[in-house]
């Protein structure tokens, strides 16, 4: 049997192999660093973390190589008191952190758990500097327990309705409808499961993109279709 090299072959050599999309997961405020530890902890790979948070204790107890105190003039270290205007004003007085920070990133996902201060109001701050770098922005977030109360689940619908606007694609995830799936189990399975929901959330996009698979997928593709 004879082999002939083609021309396609003989210019292989050449061909330099392309870069990966770089992958950001931020965690923003104490649901969505939440969410960030349990995907550290499941050894989801092929995507940088890092957490966000008015919460310097908080951010301490962390288990992201990267984090970033929000607002440290503004808060000191001490949390947005679930007050998601704070929250908002935290962000912005670290924008420029924000920037520096993501830049260069090709998909940002941003968790959150709406509902509380410092995710509801910086979350949508961080996806609007996201775009501004040219990522696509991914927002999968969670809405409060009803018993949390009527306040806490009018500012999950409040910045649920901004974060809309500077994202790509928003996935929403009813904490109650978990709650209804694990039945009489404890609450904090409950809250397990959201976590474990916003994790295969990001591992279903990330895999598509870094996965080899029976038909190629690429970061082009993904971004196309969002």
């Amino acid at each position: 049997m004879e082999i002939v090299s083609g021309a396609s072959s003989q210019h292989a050599a050449g061909i330099q192999p392309s870069q990966s999309a770089r992958i950001e997961v931020i965690g923003v405020g104490g649901g969505g660093s939440n969410a960030v530890n349990r995907m550290i902890l499941s050894d989801l790979e092929g995507v940088a973390y890092r957490v966000l948070n008015t919460d310097a204790q908080a951010l301490i107890q962390s288990q992201a190589q990267t984090r970033l105190q929000l607002g440290q003039t503004l808060t000191r270290g001490l949390g947005a008191g679930g007050n998601p205007t704070i929250g908002q004003k935290a962000a912005e007085e670290s924008r420029t952190d924000l920037h520096e920070a993501l830049q260069g990133a090709d998909l940002v996902f941003i968790a959150a758990g709406m509902g509380g201060g410092t995710g509801t109001g910086a979350a949508p701050v961080v996806a609007e500097v996201a775009r501004e770098v040219g990522a696509l922005t991914v927002g999968i977030v969670t809405k409060p327990f009803g018993f949390e109360g009527r306040r806490r689940m009018r500012q999950a619908d409040e910045g649920i309705t901004r974060l809309a606007e500077h994202v790509d694609t928003l996935i929403v995830i009813p904490n109650d409808r978990l709650r209804d799936a694990i039945g009489s189990a404890p609450l904090q399975e409950a809250f397990r499961s959201a976590d474990d929901v916003l994790r295969m959330g990001v591992k279903g996009i990330s895999d598509i993109i870094t996965c080899p698979g029976l038909v190629n997928v690429d970061f082009a593709d993904v971004r196309s279709v969002m």
